[in-house]
């Protein structure tokens, strides 16, 4: 599909199946509102397929899209840009927490090649959709051209279209890439008219001396495009990666499919508000796995109305907190087809 044709598909969360979510909630056998967070999930997951009660969230693939990063350069980070690709390696040889939290919770592992700038040799469960090797420094030009963020965001699209046509029933967002929170950072300063400092974290875990840089290097870029939030795909090529640019079209892909798509750190977020950007009703597909330490995570789930359902202090990546997230999606799908109402059970109502 392309982002014209996924763009046209996403509509609105269904009213009817979000109130008849409602109604069978006040009728399980539990007191009203006690599993507090889940409930509004199973109203809004319901909204989203548009049937009360929604599909089960399984089969679920997490898909790690790759990138490199020019803004490298600028020493925005203490880790070789050389470590992208042997972390791609790892997670194709399985060896990567992501990895194990996918064996725990039951999901698929799919890596995705969108940006590493070396060529990749993998197995069956890495895909090769490079549009280019790594970007440009954004600090001095586009990191992108506006038809290389289009191929970016159109191959999240087809990943996301490609894994429901094999089943998938929840997508999860994994990504990998050296210095991608900087990208990551003026993304969210942009689609939330918040700072560069607001949205600017430690990423890897900088020193005090790293990380003011980083935030003077994201203000630079910034100032240097100005980039319109009206035009998210000009914002995509002057700012963001192409990992970033895919999973926005990896949650669109999802959201045009009405399947949710689980979000996990700050550069899920920021391809969120992205996503966003181009199809305000693709919110309705959303569930965010977590809270990123990073602090533009919070900023962008805050743009987009988000509560995420787990707080664990982590920042890793790799698609690690959506991971984790999904047997607490599926719990709160769960309870609707299987938990009895008052009445079927024989259970007085106070």
């Amino acid at each position: 599909m392309t982002l014209e044709t996924t763009l046209a598909a996403i509509r609105p969360a269904d009213d009817g199946a979000m109130t008849a979510a409602r109604e069978l909630q006040a009728r399980l056998t539990k007191p009203a509102g006690s599993l507090g967070a889940l409930e509004e999930l199973s109203v809004r997951l319901a909204g989203l397929a548009g049937v009360c009660p929604p599909p089960l969230p399984e089969p679920a693939t997490v898909a790690v899209f790759a990138g490199d990063h020019g803004v490298h350069a600028q020493r925005v980070t203490p880790w070789p840009q050389e470590v992208t690709a042997q972390m791609v390696a790892n997670f194709v040889a399985g060896g990567a927490v992501v990895n194990a939290f996918a064996r725990q919770a039951g999901a698929d592992v799919m890596v995705v090649d969108v940006g590493v700038a070396v060529p990749l040799h993998g197995g069956p469960n890495l895909l090769d959709a490079n549009v280019r090797r790594g970007t440009r420094d954004m600090t001095a030009g586009p990191a992108l051209t506006r038809a290389e963020a289009l191929a970016a965001v159109e191959v999240g699209i087809q990943v996301a279209t490609t894994l429901v046509d094999q089943g998938a029933r929840a997508l999860l967002t994994g990504d990998m890439g050296i210095a991608n929170t900087t990208p990551a950072a003026a993304l969210i300063a942009v689609f939330t008219g918040a700072s560069a400092e607001a949205a600017t974290g430690r990423g890897t875990g900088v020193d005090d001396e790293t990380y003011h840089h980083k935030i003077s290097v994201v203000a630079a870029a910034l100032q240097r495009h100005v980039p319109d939030p009206a035009d998210p795909l000009g914002v995509l090529a002057a700012v963001g990666g192409l990992e970033h640019a895919a999973l926005t079209g990896f949650i669109l892909g999802a959201a045009a499919r009405r399947v949710p798509v689980i979000v996990d750190g700050v550069i899920a977020a920021s391809a969120a508000v992205a996503a966003a950007a181009f199809a305000p009703d693709s919110v309705a597909a959303m569930v965010a796995g977590h809270r990123s330490a990073e602090p533009g995570a919070t900023v962008a789930l805050a743009h987009l109305g988000l509560e995420p359902l787990l707080d664990l202090g982590m920042r890793l990546g790799e698609g690690s907190g959506a991971v984790l997230a999904l047997p607490v999606v599926s719990a709160a799908v769960r309870v609707l087809h299987e938990v009895a109402t008052f009445d079927a059970a024989g259970v007085s109502e106070k």
